[in-house]
């Protein structure tokens, strides 16, 4: 079928993909709380994008109000599912672990339930690379122990790979899990470390650089974030024999190339032509020194591959950055 519910439709992800599956002529149903974790004005900016389309439907609900939930999957039989509505962030989740919990959880098994009773046709669903934990082997397989989370974020991340398996397994409902690696891009969230680098150069501030800049992260542009979602999407996986006849499949989606935290600062200077004043602290709890992905199986089997350089995508960030808040201010 050709319509696709979307969770988190307002949110960075959720919005480029709702706008590229609109601009494929695809019907889209499009559900977000819109919390204030970060500036609404963004998520209703980024809304203002969608809702001129025909074939876009709005609504503002919470995935952990169950009953609000089941009234949307009604009439979305046998459609796919593509849940981004998640609460992020590391360092967020460990002082408000209850938004975690309610959103991470409690919302992704109200998701499990929709697609449950309407038998949906594939669910695709935003894990994260922060489940490999402290793992020193790169680049991360997903093949790869992920038993060691270091932050609760990271747990239910791996919580969801879990139940999306154990609902896989016992209704047979087709399922990909795809760890997303460090996304960045236009319409960026405030929180992530390449929008506050901008604003703070910006506005001359000092900017905060973790572990002294030994930091390595796999930045992976927006536009090749989508084009994963949108070929994974077009494959739902099979049912197979053996141990695991679950139709459930994890694949990292990144861009299997990281990058040097001082290397992204050095970029975004010369975006704008001005220098950073760098505060140089220790590494934070719950962050890792390095993520890397290995792409070879989502390469292999929806064909998939990277094509934008960290240099071109940290400009075009810069550009929308400076055109956005030319006249606004989220």
């Amino acid at each position: 079928m050709k319509r696709i519910l979307v969770t988190g439709a307002a949110g960075f992800i959720g919005f480029h993909v709702s706008r590229a599956l609109l601009e494929r002529d695809y019907e889209v149903v499009g559900i977000d709380n819109l919390n204030d974790y970060y500036s609404v004005r963004l998520k209703e900016d980024r809304l203002g994008q969608l809702r001129d389309h025909r074939r876009f439907h709005f609504h503002r609900v919470d995935v952990a109000e169950r009953t609000a939930v089941q009234k949307i999957f009604q009439g979305l039989q046998g459609c796919t599912v593509i849940h981004l509505a998640a609460q992020a962030g590391v360092r967020y989740s460990l002082d408000n672990p209850d938004a975690y919990i309610d959103s991470n959880l409690l919302g992704f098994a109200n998701i499990l339930e929709g697609c449950r009773h309407q038998a949906v046709g594939h669910l695709v669903y935003a894990s994260s690379s922060s489940v490999y934990g402290a793992n020193q082997k790169t680049p991360f397989s997903v093949t790869d122990p992920v038993d060691h989370p270091i932050s609760l974020y990271a747990a239910t991340k791996r919580a969801n790979e879990l139940m999306a398996h154990a609902y896989s397994h016992l209704y047979q409902i087709p399922s990909t899990g795809l760890r997303f690696f460090t996304v960045y891009g236009p319409w960026g969230r405030p929180d992530m470390a390449l929008f506050k680098f901008t604003q703070s150069i910006l506005a001359g501030s000092p900017i905060n650089v973790y572990n002294n800049g030994q930091m390595q992260r796999d930045f992976t542009y927006i536009d090749d974030v989508v084009e994963g979602i949108l070929r994974v999407q077009q494959k739902p996986p099979a049912t197979t024999t053996g141990k695991n006849s679950a139709p459930h499949k994890i694949y990292n989606l990144g861009n299997h190339q990281p990058v040097e935290l001082l290397d992204l600062i050095e970029l975004v200077e010369r975006s704008l032509g001005k220098q950073a004043q760098k505060n140089f602290l220790p590494m934070q709890p719950g962050d890792v020194p390095a993520t890397f992905a290995d792409v070879s199986e989502l390469m292999q089997d929806v064909g998939f591959h990277p094509q934008t350089p960290i240099e071109t995508g940290v400009q075009r960030f810069v550009d929308w950055y400076l055109e956005y808040h030319q006249t606004r201010q989220p």
